[in-house]
């Protein structure tokens, strides 16, 4: 596997701390609905040819994990210390090309800060089914990519452009298509039905 880099090594840092009150155990929150294979975006067709293992994850069992108050702590530790850790810069302006998705050293675009969070939490003890890149759009039509965090509560939201862990439905995104739970090589589209996108 690559060097994940700097990143890590900040990450790696203490795990331990009272939660603030903007970051209590969650409430229940709902789960997508998802309706069939997608094409995998490039950049992920990529990032497989890459490191193969990543892609190669297949699973029978994929049952939402329970969510503990320790996993919930986790999960909001990683997602706020790899938004700290990695400064944001599109693929064209760091690597000269339109699509390039790695783990992050200093610098990375939405897609490498969604890697390094799964990876950081599959460290951590998580599933990789439960740990799901996830393609959506912004409401200014921009496209952006964010972890979804499969749960027996229901699916919460690890993104670079927000500080705290929202339950999807929470979220001001049009979901589009995510990892398969079953096969991380694969992609789902998902049924984002919500009469009225939350907005922030």
């Amino acid at each position: 596997m690559k060097k994940i880099g700097a990143a890590l090594i900040v990450l790696a840092a203490s795990q331990t701390g009272e939660l603030s009150s903007n970051e209590a155990h969650a409430a229940k929150a709902a789960h997508m609905t998802t309706a069939g294979r997608s094409l995998r975006p490039i950049g992920h067709a990529m990032f497989c040819q890459q490191l193969p293992r990543e892609c190669e994850v297949r699973t029978d069992d994929d049952t939402a994990p329970t969510l503990t108050r320790s996993k919930w702590r986790k999960m909001v530790l990683v997602n706020a210390r790899v938004n700290s850790a990695v400064q944001p810069v599109t693929d064209q302006e760091y690597y000269g090309v339109e699509e390039h998705w790695t783990y992050p050293d200093k610098f990375g675009d939405c897609e490498d800060y969604v890697l390094l969070k799964r990876h950081m939490l599959m460290q951590q003890g998580f599933p990789p089914s439960s740990l799901l890149i996830t393609v959506v759009l912004q409401p200014n039509g921009d496209g952006h990519a964010v972890l979804t965090v499969r749960t027996d509560r229901g699916d919460y939201i690890l993104d670079n452009l927000e500080g705290k862990v929202k339950a999807w439905n929470e979220t001001p995104y049009k979901y589009l298509k995510r990892q398969s739970t079953k096969h991380s090589g694969k992609w789902i589209n998902i049924r984002d039905n919500r009469r009225k996108v939350a907005s922030n």
